[in-house]
Order: C-alpha cells, then structure tokens, then sequence
C-alpha cells in the first residue's frame, strides 16, 4: 500500500492507501468504557500503510526537547527520549550490523565497507490518528492540520494528509494530528533527515481516536508483558500507567513506587549537594545514622510517589498520582525528581541555618564545644536532638511539601519543567546539571522557599532535647510512634496559614481542608 501523489509536490493533497484491518469481539462489550476515565470506547478497526519516516516524524510531532520549547508543542514527552538509542538506530539504518557499532573514525575510513548491510526496520511503528478538535496539552489541533480517514470498502481506506506537509520544513501550527503509542526511537532517528539519501518507508498501524488511557494500556503490553523492558522503567516512559487500576491490581505500580523510592533514597544519600550526603543508614547498621535507607523509602512512598489517600481526598503523590483530571500524570523522570528532592531539602536546610527561633538556638547552645564531626553542621538540622535528623521529621517535611505542591503543580507550572535524560542511571553529572535547571525557575524556588522559612519556625525539638520544660516535653512526645506521623503533619500545615507567602497560606488551607482537617468556612 503505497502512497499515492508526487512526494516532491509541496502544495495540494497526499494521500495514502491503508488496509482496514478489524479486530474487535462480542465478549468486549462488557469491558469497562468510560469518558470520564479516559476509557472511550475504541473503534472496532485500525489501519495498516506505509509512509515516509521522515515525514511521520513531522506529523508526529516527535521533536528534540529543549527548555526554551513549550511543552505544548512537545507531544513526545510522556515518552523520555534517549538520544544516545536514536542516533544508535540511525547508523544502524545507514549502514546495518555490525557496521553500525564501528567508532565514527573507522567507519568512515572505508576500510570497513564490506560489513555495510541494508538497515531494515521491519517491525511496525504503532501509531493514534486524532480526530479533529482533539485537544493535547492545552491546545487544540489546528483544522488544517487533521489527518483525515475515509473508508473506501471494508478493507481498504484512504488517509488525506495536511496541505503542504511533504515540504522538510513543515510544521504543524498548534498540536500534532498523530501521536507514537509506540516507537519513537525510530522516527527519532530521522531527524536529521537530509542525511539520509532516497526511500526509506515505515510500516504504521494506526489507531483513530484512541484515548490515551488504552494508549498506555497498548505501551503496557507491547513492551512490558512480554518482559522486553524493566517494568518499572516504564512508568518512567509512560508516566499515566502509575495511575492505572487495572495494573494496580496486578503489579505495576507498586513496582514502580518501590523501585522508584529506592533510586531517589540512593541519590539523596549520595550526591553531593544533598544535605542527606552520607546522611542516610543505607545497610541499617548501628551507628550508621539515626534515619535508615527503609525509613527513608516508606516515606518517600507516603509522600511523593503515593496514591491518593482515599475517596474523596484529592491528594496524591506529585511522582506517581494525577495532578487533576485536565493536567494528568506528572511527566518527570527519576533524575528531575530526584533533582527537585535535593532542592527541597536544600532550601529547608537554608532556612534552618537562618533560623534564630528559640528552639534552633536552644539546640545549638546545647551542642556548644562538641568536637564531633556533627559540629561541623547545624545542630537544628541534623543534630541528634532534632526531628529534622529523625524518620518522623523526614516524613513529615516530604508530606508537606509534597502536598503544599500538589495542590499548586498548575500554578507553579511544573509539567513545564522538562530536560534531557541521556541515560537510565542518574549520574552525579546529570543531577547537578538538572538542578542548575530547576533553579532557574524562580517562582518555584520562591515558592519552596517560602514553605521552608515558614516550617522553620516550628519547634523542631524531639522530646529528648535538654532544656525543655515539662509541658514542653509532654507536647513533642506526641510526635512519637507510629500516630505522631499523622499529628506532625497536621501541624506543620496548621504552621503554613501563617506563612508571610500567600500563596503557602492557601495551599496550607486546601489540603487541610481535603484531608478533613479542617472545615471549608466558605
């Protein structure tokens, strides 16, 4: 099935023949179809056609993120890119195996020119046509943009693609009219498509209209059933399947939490501009610290990468939980999330060393003369006689703030934040660069800032530091045990409505209230 037209004609139509292939069963019916959920029934059919790779990757708007490109325009981002893979599948296209692993100086030398082979792709890139008036990331594709389906017969159809998108530099004006369920690495490897010399064709199957919940669910089993990537790899490439129920039931997601916590509790203990550097007891071992690598990665999972409390509360894990039912799941990898978690930790460490509360100066004139390597750092933020250096303290601070942004991901425009992950491994390099990254984004670290300069000023003290009085003692040593994470909480988010940063004070205010805390006066 060829396409019809003249490929070097920029203006006018060009169209494509498909095979209508039909795949649907009566016990089908009885599935669960929702479009509340994102679940809308499929069709019962999808096509089958050939097209230029060069110019599927222009109307898939697969395109090289970069931090100045709005993430609206970037319909690849549920999908993190690995460069390195791309321009892998490019030599190996130029010139197949193993002529494709040559070093770029033997290659091109010409000694090795018996070993070029032809570099098939045979296997198909699997594909979701949107119909018009569909909306992505917060724009509505453009009518002159849609690619329009029309059947011929119960077996063949005809694909019209938009005026003028042969021409190399075509792009699409709002949103892109076909999204890749399935391999974009491939259609990556034609960027630079100038280096490619004649015919190069992809066979597609293409879904019409399909909803981006059985978009994930078609990523799922593509690529994780039969166990052809680590699964919890995928919820990194496919943020919506950490919410999807079905897997919960089954396996996926709590892989994902847990894997997922580990490798953030590793970085946070290893980088070395975490204040948790060397800080955390990674093997449990005595005198290895007061807040072991388990402690550490139940509370990441009763914070940023849970799910949400239960029915009716609205909030949830930032890493592994809906935003909202319009902003979805959000798209960070392992290495930006592990980079934000620094930072939140940094800035509370900032606003614990400027502290000058009673409590933080209590617990410093007590560490007085101490020659131990602890003197080398605040006694307020990691002493021994600070929640701040205890399991309770880490829960509680990554509860808040992970619920005080939660509920504030839109307005702080979070899924804005987007950069290249080269790698599967979160190399010290990639995590100091990413956050110079998220630094650079103002209203965010105002934000954290203020959140810290304002829990600082709650007393930090645990019920065994010297010179507190009685009643003192009596109120720190409900934040003990297993029902001292849940009074902690609340309180630090009682702190928040009198934080000086508006915008922290109504925070604190919605999640109170959504987690029954507190009453809505209005």
């Amino acid at each position: 099935m060829r396409p019809k037209g003249d490929w070097d004609k920029e203006t006018g139509p060009y169209e494509l023949q498909a095979i209508v292939v039909h795949q649907w069963l009566h016990d089908w019916e009885t599935v669960r179809f929702s479009d509340r959920d994102r679940r809308v029934k499929p069709q019962p059919h999808f096509l089958v056609f050939s097209i230029s790779a060069a110019l599927l990757r222009r109307l898939s708007g697969i395109y090289r993120r970069r931090p100045e490109k709005p993430r609206s325009q970037d319909l690849g981002i549920q999908r993190r890119h690995e460069e390195e893979r791309s321009r892998e599948i490019a030599r190996y296209v130029r010139g197949g195996f193993p002529w494709s692993v040559l070093k770029d100086n033997d290659s091109k030398s010409g000694r090795f020119g018996d070993l070029q082979m032809p570099g098939w792709l045979p296997t198909a890139i699997v594909a979701n046509i949107l119909p018009a008036g569909s909306k992505r990331y917060g724009r509505i594709i453009d009518e002159k943009d849609v690619v329009r389906v029309s059947q011929l017969s119960q077996s063949t159809a005809k694909v019209m693609l938009p005026q003028g998108c042969q021409a190399p530099d075509w792009r699409p004006s709002k949103a892109s009219p076909i999204e890749i369920i399935d391999g974009q690495h491939r259609l990556w490897a034609f960027e630079k498509q100038e280096e490619f010399d004649g015919t190069y064709e992809m066979p597609v199957v293409a879904f019409l209209g399909l909803d981006i919940t059985w978009q994930a669910y078609l990523f799922w089993t593509i690529n994780i059933k039969p166990k052809r990537i680590n699964a919890s790899l995928a919820f990194d490439l496919y943020p919506l399947l950490r919410t999807q129920e079905w897997l919960e039931r089954f396996e996926g997601p709590r892989i994902y939490r847990e894997t997922g916590a580990q490798e953030l509790t590793e970085v946070l203990w290893a980088h070395p501009g975490s204040p948790w550097k060397d800080r955390i007891n990674m093997l449990g071992e005595p005198g290895g610290g007061d807040v072991t690598q388990a402690a550490f990665i139940r509370s990441l999972m009763a914070s940023y990468v849970k799910r949400r409390e239960g029915p009716g509360v609205k909030i949830g894990g930032l890493f592994g939980e809906e935003l909202s039912e319009s902003a979805g799941v959000l798209p960070w990898s392992r290495l930006q999330q592990a980079s934000f978690l620094i930072m939140v930790w940094q800035e509370f460490k900032s606003a614990i060393n400027g502290c000058n509360e009673p409590w933080a100066k209590s617990l410093r004139k007590e560490s007085e003369g101490i020659t131990s390597q602890e003197s080398s750092e605040d006694p307020a933020f990691s002493g021994r006689f600070s929640l701040l250096a205890t399991d309770q303290g880490v829960r509680a601070v990554l509860q808040v703030t992970n619920d005080l942004c939660f509920v504030q991901a839109s307005d702080l425009d979070l899924a804005e934040w987007q950069i290249d992950c080269p790698s599967d491994l979160i190399e010290e390099t990639e995590v100091t660069g990413a956050l110079k990254s998220l630094r650079r984004r103002r209203h965010l670290v105002a934000y954290l800032k203020s959140i810290a300069e304002c829990l600082a000023k709650f007393d930090w003290r645990t019920s065994a530091a010297p010179g507190l009085e009685d009643h003192q003692r009596r109120a720190q040593m409900v934040y003990r045990g297993s029902g001292g994470y849940k009074e902690l909480r609340k309180e630090l988010l009682l702190v928040a409505l009198n934080s000086e940063d508006e915008s922290v004070r109504l925070a604190g205010k919605r999640v109170l209230m959504e987690l029954g805390y507190q009453k809505n006066e209005t």
